[in-house]
């Protein structure tokens, strides 16, 4: 059977990929459609990471769905490229940074910073141009998980090329002090430095740009939400009821910053005993998916309380690759590509995000 333009869009149009939530067909434009050869070839191209298993598994479901159509063989091309999408109204992105991502916890001791560099390497896993920013000024740690070393180099006096660490660029104010000096500054000097070192550091072509931020919602938090142009920001918390009222507060200020929230990540979820195999939810169980549910936002998954991810974030090869094929290494792969589907549907026009928000100063 010859298919036509009209019933390869039909099919495409009810294969709805699981990553963003949306059909194919948004990922296909007629002229993407070549009817000239002897089977139909189309050509689509979606808006994050296509690895290996992640492409066949997207082609088989789609060539099985015109197979049961009944429109036959057809040969299908599928790309990827990962599109610049919109940041707060009052700002302008950074030049060759297509995505900046906060990675944010409304207080300190719930793994943020492990979840954040974790889920770094996971989008450069699946194929990324992946940049870290490490933001909290007053307690950097970076340099100690990624075993970068060193200070940037400067080739013209001005600006600072980021160190490389496990196929990422890495940036910290870390490597600009040593490993034991205190940052004694205000607020807005260590906002300052923040952003010069966003600014300032020549970061190339980035699909994403991680940035761990302070913890908390104080001064150089809500600042930096402020001024740095981010399309969404994850929130990391744990279980336990006080680290959710804070994770809670971290949300709001997001939203009153018209930073749409990617998803919530829930860290220590459960500890799995070493010996006997006992799982125990010490912090508390599925509080994280509640307050998904409670602010209508995406969950993007749960980790558990393992020594292995704090002995290898300690020693400076994080999970995702110390030990990638571990359970813990593919939670983490399986939260950043959630990231990466959602980032892939968010607007590309700062007047579709906002069509009709005044920012408000906090």
């Amino acid at each position: 059977m010859t298919a036509t333009l009209e019933q390869i869009r039909a099919v495409l149009d009810h294969i709805v990929d699981d990553a963003t939530g949306v059909t194919l067909g948004q990922a296909v434009r007629d002229r993407d459609i070549d009817l000239g050869g002897s089977v139909p070839a189309i050509r689509a191209e979606v808006g994050y990471p296509l690895p290996e298993e992640r492409r066949g598994a997207l082609l088989g479901q789609a060539l099985a769905a015109f197979s049961e159509a009944g429109l036959g063989e057809i040969a299908l091309d599928l790309q990827w490229k990962v599109q610049s999408h919109a940041v707060q109204r009052t700002l302008k992105p950074v030049p060759g940074i297509r995505n900046i991502i906060a990675v944010s916890s409304g207080k300190g001791g719930v793994g943020k910073s492990t979840t954040a560099v974790n889920l770094a390497l996971a989008l450069a896993r699946d194929g990324a141009r992946v940049g870290m920013l490490d933001a909290d000024v007053y307690g950097p740690s970076l340099p100690t998980m990624t075993g970068a070393t060193g200070r940037p180099p400067s080739h013209d006096g001005k600006t600072m090329e980021p160190l490389e660490a496990h196929g990422i660029k890495v940036n910290s104010i870390g490597f600009l002090m040593g490993d034991d000096a205190p940052a004694i500054w205000r607020g807005p000097m260590a906002t300052q430095a923040l952003e010069q070192l966003l600014k300032l550091t020549n970061w190339g072509e980035l699909d994403y740009l991680i940035v761990d931020m302070p913890p908390g919602t104080g001064d150089i938090a809500l600042t930096l939400s402020q001024k740095v142009p981010v399309v969404g920001a994850v929130i990391v918390t744990t279980p336990q009821d006080i680290a959710l009222m804070d994770a809670r507060r971290g949300l709001m200020m997001f939203n009153k910053v018209d930073v749409p929230i990617l998803g919530i990540v829930e860290n220590m979820a459960v500890h799995v005993c070493s010996n006997c195999g006992h799982a125990e939810h010490i912090f508390g169980e599925g509080g994280g998916q509640r307050m998904a549910q409670q602010y209508d936002t995406p969950w993007l998954g749960s980790l558990p309380l393992s020594m292995p991810i704090r002995v290898q974030a300690d020693s400076g090869r994080p999970t995702v690759v110390a030990d990638p094929g571990s359970t813990e290494a593919q939670a983490y792969q399986q939260i950043a590509r959630r990231v990466e589907g959602r980032v892939a549907v968010l607007p590309r026009d700062m007047s579709a995000r906002f069509p009709s928000v005044v920012v408000e100063s906090i």
